[in-house]
């Protein structure tokens, strides 16, 4: 049996080591505290006081509960201090030089069974185990901030690693009511290296002045559900931060997606790291604080901005889920909507099928039948696009195919009364594509709703070089008017969601390739440590894996970047027929219904 893990010794007393303490102590273990600044110390005491007094105050543990908690945790400035630990978990600054000092201390202090963990989380846990005196009881163990809130640890195995000291470790984090996902030595390991690639490219793509900070992070919040945009979260965790795990992650891969983005280099170089500096991306009340203040980049009220086109009618062309789900978006925000599909047949199923959706709502008490009666009201089926003659919007919600698309917009072009504007729903084909074959490209513009439409708050607005000021101004107008967020974006690949959501699902695909970790292990780690709320593969098979290597073809394409190659595991599934959820089998298998 390995040693019990009782005494537990925590050297560096800053925002995570802190957090890591108060875990510790709350689940009954002895926690020695140690950190050469006395007010780093006591601040993780006061952290604690306060802590276990809102616990109190909301019932959650007694007050001898809390005095027990707090006689738990004993704070020293001495390594001397860890002598009788069982387990050190280090989380100093994230540098070889300070970790390997402390290893260096602690392989002269601490008993030949205890267990050293790094806490890094972009450091090689191998270097660092190299140069202790026992490499076989060192290993990564890499909590997540705030460490009491955050559910996920990653345990960290180098090829010196004794599973017994792995096996006392992962037992000890659920113990602690952690869920431990074990993973090999590689900077990132799994969480943040595929989190911190996705932060990269969002950084990069402010930078290049694609679309604003505002706009790429309500998107990513809105169109994945993330409780963070990309742009707040690295001053969440500090912009050198990231910089310095990125450095580590393009070192092993040379992976152009990891090479940090210049502007983070600029503004760590000028000290504006974030929330704990009270600048980065965004400009905060103070050093340390949470709240974001307007600065000279605060998008200011448009004050003589185009006026938009007159909008009381719109044309949907479509049958599938996309121009039902837009058809009722519109007919509930009260326009008059006119839904052309191929033939009547079909336009009369779509609108049978926004009917089912609008008795979901009322059966649920969200709508009454008064109102689903007056929304179906204002939708016309109609079996052919000469039915939009007289609608001032049409959107089109057709196969995701540039030549379909291209053919409709010709049509649409000869229907359409002038002044109408067309919009494409497109989610990664040109804008401009399709607006060069009317013969008005200045009133085409693309309007990418997410599905479901009903549901998803998010509208990305695609401008291209030619669309009129009016046209922008309009859709915009609209967008609020059927209570959705738009956000402006230029006419590329991806737009912004996908093109930073699919290059994550395609790293993670090749961390399976590379058998660094499992499916299991990899949806755990981004659910549990990064707030997403699906794992990348779970993701993966409910948007379909067909559908997810034509958006990552064309990104490849556009972008011509080695790393935005569609990974192979991901083509050999498609050609087998593995699509996901809608055959029953992707990435995992489903019951057939």
């Amino acid at each position: 049996m390995d040693t019990p893990l009782t005494t537990i010794a925590v050297v560096g007393l800053g925002t995570m080591g802190t957090g890591i303490a108060e875990v510790l102590a709350r689940a009954g273990r002895e926690v020695v505290g140690i950190d050469i600044s006395e007010a780093a110390a006591r601040q993780a005491v006061a952290s604690l006081e306060a802590s276990t007094a809102r616990s109190v105050a909301r019932e959650r543990i007694t007050e001898q509960e809390r005095r027990d908690i707090l006689a738990r945790f004993r704070t020293f400035s001495d390594l001397q201090a860890a002598a009788d630990a069982e387990l050190v978990i280090e989380v100093v600054p994230e540098t070889y030089e300070i970790k390997q000092q402390v290893f260096r201390e602690l392989d002269a202090v601490v008993s030949p069974a205890a267990i050293l963990a790094t806490g890094t989380n972009a450091l090689s846990v191998t270097r660092l185990a190299a140069e202790s005196q026992r490499p076989e009881r060192v290993l990564g163990l890499h909590f997540f901030n705030p460490a009491p809130a955050m559910k996920l640890v990653e345990v960290v195995s180098s090829v010196l690693t004794a599973p017994p000291a792995v096996e006392s470790v992962t037992r000890l984090a659920r113990e602690l009511g952690k869920e431990p996902v074990a993973v090999g030595d590689r900077p990132g390991f799994v969480a943040d290296g595929l989190l911190f690639g996705y932060l990269n490219q969002a950084a990069a793509m402010y930078e290049a002045n694609y679309a604003s900070r505002e706009d790429i992070d309500a998107a990513m919040k809105l169109g994945c559900g993330l409780p963070m945009g990309p742009l707040a979260l690295l001053d969440l965790i500090g912009i050198d931060t990231a910089r310095t795990v990125l450095e580590a992650m393009y070192t092993a891969s040379h992976d152009r997606l990891h090479a940090p983005a210049p502007v983070l280099g600029q503004l760590s170089e000028a000290g504006l790291t974030g929330r704990k500096a009270g600048r980065g991306f965004y400009t905060y009340d103070a050093p340390g604080g949470q709240t974001v203040v307007p600065d000279a980049l605060t998008p200011a009220e448009s004050a003589g901005a185009a006026t938009g086109r007159r909008v009381s009618s719109a044309g949907v062309a479509g049958s599938g889920t996309m121009a039902s789900g837009i058809a009722e978006v519109f007919a509930k925000a009260g326009y008059a909507v006119v839904l052309a599909a191929r033939s009547q047949e079909k336009a009369d199923t779509a609108k049978a099928r926004i009917a089912k959706s609008l008795g979901r709502s009322v059966a649920k008490g969200r709508l009454t039948e008064e109102a689903r009666d007056e929304t179906l009201a204002r939708i016309t089926p109609a079996g052919s696009l000469d039915s939009f003659a007289d609608v001032d919007l049409a959107v089109e919600a057709v196969a995701e195919d540039l030549e379909v698309k291209r053919q409709l917009f010709q049509t649409l072009d000869k229907v359409c009364k002038p002044g109408a504007v067309l919009a494409t729903t497109t989610s990664s084909l040109p804008v401009v594509a399709v607006a060069r074959v009317t013969s008005r490209p200045e009133d085409v513009i693309g309007m990418h709703f997410f599905n479901p439409a009903p549901a998803m708050k998010l509208v990305e607005v695609v401008r291209t070089v030619l669309t009129a000021d009016d046209v922008h101004a309009t859709v915009r107008e609209v967008c609020v008017k059927v209570r959705k967020h738009p956000v402006d974006c230029g006419d590329r690949a991806g737009f912004i969601v996908n093109a930073l959501l699919f290059p994550y699902l395609n790293n993670a695909i090749k961390m399976v390739e590379e058998h660094y970790a499992t499916l299991d292990d990899i949806d755990a780690a981004m659910k549990l440590g990064g707030g997403y709320p699906m794992g990348p593969f779970e993701l993966l098979d409910v948007v379909g894996l067909d559908v997810s290597l034509a958006i990552e073809k064309v990104l490849h394409s556009e972008f011509r970047d080695p790393g935005l190659a569609p990974a192979p595991l991901l083509e050999h599934l498609v050609a087998a027929g593995c699509l996901g959820r809608k055959t029953g089998r992707g990435f995992r298998e489903y019951a057939r219904r």
